[in-house]
């Protein structure tokens, strides 16, 4: 038995179609058919349909949870099929919350999905919360996290939470009035840029399904009642070993636990606030750059062309030339770049030079420029150097 209450009043009946559909899961112990209309009373939250999200929609609805929200402002995009297991080629293009919708209704059209496609803040998350019973928070950034985390704790609702990068995942429930919080776990935000991003860093496509199942089993768990949920417990992935380490989290009493949000949680983080002038880089096009590198080959121009991304992207497509230097060791200061020369960045397609142009610029750089579309439109162009990816 659980030590902790449901979380959800069960629902009137089920249909004789319902008992049939989950029969495998209303004989479990301690589920019952109480258990199941507990699942299909429940309103879950989910923010994001990417690759924790995927799962965790495909085994939530599968399971019988009555209503399924989706808060996700992002459309399919081709690199997002290796992991994102709910869209199909054909939803290339599509918005993740109409693609992901699509693929409930044909798995189990007795479960309904509310679309949310929107951008979290705090604006709109707490009237979004207060519709829900728990929250599930796959995203992949740390301001929307702790806006998430506070919204939850002040909600008064559980959040179970994932995270991966590359081989490794974490996943755990925070619960303000049962346990710690995310804010117990990171009590301040790590230097902006410092930890890279899954589309920087790369995923393991079946970690997602190994910690996205993990998540949906603790939702099912808080739902009906039954087993020992992960609050005050994280447990640590590393795929690669395929080993769990489970790490004890208590509540630190020095960690002010919200009471309302921050205004602005991407400047929390270290980002530039929204509405924020931010500093603009000038830019390079890559046809440019070409006449700048030919004219550096023959000993009239002289330049650092740095690229920001990491070792692993430099594999699948490069700009000859180039020196990589990945993005978190200069805003880290792990490598300081020349300051009497002139510099060019470039990235996969200008977001992460455009980043770390801003940052030399506030540090008193005077000559930078970054190319604008990187690696891609370099590729797209016609010139030598891999794939577009």
């Amino acid at each position: 038995m659980s030590g902790f209450d449901p979380q959800v009043e069960p629902a009137e009946t089920l249909s004789s179609a319902e008992i049939e559909r989950y029969s495998r899961q209303i004989i479990l112990p301690g589920v019952g058919l109480e258990g199941q209309r507990r699942l299909k009373n429940a309103r879950v939250l989910i923010i994001g349909a990417g690759g924790l999200g995927a799962p965790t929609i495909m085994y939530l609805a599968a399971a019988g949870v009555g209503t399924i929200g989706i808060v996700d402002d992002d459309v399919v995009d081709s690199s997002n099929l290796q992991r994102q297991v709910i869209h199909r080629e054909d939803a290339v293009g599509q918005p993740k919350v109409d693609s992901a919708q699509h693929f409930v209704h044909g798995l189990n059209p007795l479960v309904t999905v509310v679309r949310h496609q929107l951008r979290l803040d705090s604006s709109n998350v707490l009237d979004l919360f207060r519709r829900y019973d728990l929250v599930l928070d796959g995203t992949d950034n740390f301001a929307t996290r702790y806006l998430v985390n506070d919204a939850a704790a002040i909600a008064g609702i559980p959040l179970i939470w994932g995270s991966i990068l590359r081989f490794d995942g974490q996943v755990s429930v925070f619960w303000n009035e049962k346990g710690p919080t995310y804010r117990d776990l990171y009590p301040e935000a790590p230097p902006a840029g410092l930890v890279p991003s899954c589309a920087e860093a790369g995923v393991f496509g079946v970690l997602c399904a190994q910690i996205g199942s993990v998540m949906a089993g603790e939702a099912i768990k808080l739902i009906t009642g039954i087993g020992n949920p992960l609050v005050g417990r994280v447990m640590i992935l590393d795929a690669l070993e395929m080993s769990w380490t489970e790490v004890t989290l208590e509540k630190d009493p020095e960690t002010v636990q919200p009471r309302e949000l921050l205004a602005d949680y991407p400047a929390f983080c270290g980002m530039p606030s929204r509405g924020e002038p931010s500093i603009e880089v000038p830019e390079v096009s890559v046809q440019e750059l070409k006449e700048l590198l030919d004219a550096r080959e023959a000993g009239t121009q002289s330049f650092e062309l740095i690229d920001v991304r990491e070792a692993g992207e430099a594999d699948i497509a490069r700009i000859s030339g180039a020196t990589l230097v990945p993005r978190a060791d200069v805003l880290s200061g792990e490598v300081e770049l020349p300051r009497d020369a002139e510099i060019i960045l470039h990235c996969k397609s200008g977001g992460r030079s455009a980043e770390v142009g801003r940052f030399l610029m506030a540090q008193g750089y005077e000559h930078v420029r970054h190319v604008r579309g990187g690696v891609n439109a370099w590729i797209s162009s016609g010139q030598p150097g891999g794939s577009v990816y």
